[in-house]
C-alpha cells in the first residue's frame, strides 16, 4: 500500500517512519525540505498509484482547510483524504462535501499518542463509511500499538464521529492532568511531605491512580526536580474548549474538565506550582514548548 502524507512536524513525522516500519510505502510532503519526501504537492499527487490516498496531518483550522481545498483540485474521483489532525467535527462535514463534489471520499481520525507514538503506538477514532474505513485498516493497524484491536482502534461512526471522539478524549485528558497537578502543588504546599517526587513514583504501581500520566509525571520531575526550569504558563490547543461548549450545549455537566479548562487560563496569570506541572507534563507527552520562569509574562498580563 502507497500513500501520501502531507505535515511532518512532531506527530506526522514519527508516523511517517511507523507506517514505513508496517510495511507501508509513504511519500511525504511538508513545507521543510529537509524533511520532505518531494518538492511540492503536484510532486506528492504524481508520485501515488491510483486510486490514491493522502493523510493530513497539519494544523487544525485554516491550514488544513486549506490544503483540503487544494487536495479537491489536484485529486480524482475515487481517491480518498484522510484527516489525522484535530479539526473540530463540525469542519469535517464540510471537508466531506468539498470532495464528494469531486468524487474523493473522505474519513477524518483522531489520533492520540504524542510525541511517543512512534515508540508505543497510536490510539485511533476513525469516522466515515464502513467501506472506507475497512480499506484503510492496513494503515491504522500500522500506527496502533500491538494486541487485540479494539483496545487501540475504534471506528466509531460517520463523518465528524472521529474527531468527535478525539475532542472528549482530550477534555478528559485535561481533567486528568488538573487532578494530578492539584495533587502535586498540595503535596508541595505542606511541609508534612519530605518526599514529594518519591510519592508520586511509589503511586506508579498497584494503586487505583497509576497511568501513563503519573509516569510522565515522575519523569518530568526526574529531568527538572521542583520544576525549577517550567514556567506554570499553560496553552490550550482547542480541544478543552470545544469539549465544554458541547457539554453546555447538550446539557451534560462536566464541572472537572470544564474547571480545568480555566485553570489553564488562569495560569497565565500566575506561576502557580499546579500549572507549572501541567506544562510539564504536556511537553512529556505532546512535546508542547515550555516556557522558561519569567518568559513572556509581561505580554499576558496586559
Amino acid at each position: 500500500m502507497h500513500i501520501g502524507l502531507i505535515g511532518l512536524g512532531r506527530m506526522g513525522f514519527n508516523m511517517r517512519k511507523r507506517l514505513r516500519d508496517g510495511g507501508i510505502d509513504v511519500t511525504g510532503f511538508d513545507r521543510n525540505p529537509d524533511v520532505s519526501d518531494v518538492e511540492t504537492l503536484d510532486q506528492l499527487v504524481a508520485a501515488l498509484t491510483v486510486p490514491r490516498t493522502v493523510w493530513v496531518m497539519v494544523p487544525a483550522g485554516e491550514v488544513t482547510a486549506s490544503v483540503i481545498a487544494d487536495l479537491a483540485d489536484k485529486l480524482a474521483a475515487g481517491d480518498l483524504v484522510i484527516d489525522g489532525g484535530n479539526s473540530k467535527y463540525t469542519e469535517d462535514q464540510k471537508h466531506y462535501e468539498l470532495l464528494a463534489a469531486h468524487g474523493i471520499d473522505f474519513i477524518d481520525v483522531g489520533v492520540s499518542g504524542g510525541i511517543w507514538g512512534l515508540a508505543n503506538g497510536y490510539g485511533l477514532m476513525a469516522g466515515g463509511s464502513p467501506e472506507r474505513v475497512a480499506a484503510s485498516m492496513p494503515l491504522f493497524d500500522a500506527l496502533r500499538p500491538e494486541g487485540p484491536r479494539e483496545e487501540s482502534f475504534v471506528h466509531v461512526g460517520e463523518v465528524g464521529a472521529g474527531h468527535y471522539a478525539k475532542m472528549v478524549h482530550n477534555g478528559v485528558e485535561y481533567g486528568l492532568m488538573q487532578a494530578y497537578a492539584e495533587g502535586y502543588e498540595l503535596l508541595e504546599t505542606k511541609d508534612i511531605v519530605k518526599d514529594v517526587h518519591g510519592t508520586f513514583r511509589a503511586w506508579q504501581k498497584g494503586t487505583v491512580v497509576r497511568s501513563w500520566l503519573l509516569d510522565l509525571m515522575v519523569k518530568a520531575l526526574d529531568e527538572d526536580p521542583g520544576l525549577a526550569q517550567t514556567a506554570g504558563y499553560v496553552e490550550d490547543s482547542g480541544e478543552g474548549r470545544w469539549t465544554v461548549a458541547e457539554a453546555l450545549d447538550n446539557a451534560v455537566p462536566a464541572p472537572a474538565i470544564t474547571a480545568a479548562v480555566f485553570a489553564r487560563f488562569a495560569s497565565r496569570q500566575e506561576d502557580a506550582p499546579a500549572m507549572k506541572m501541567v506544562a510539564a507534563l504536556r511537553n512529556q507527552f505532546g512535546g508542547h514548548a515550555v516556557r522558561k520562569p519569567g518568559q513572556g509574562r509581561e505580554t499576558n498580563q496586559k
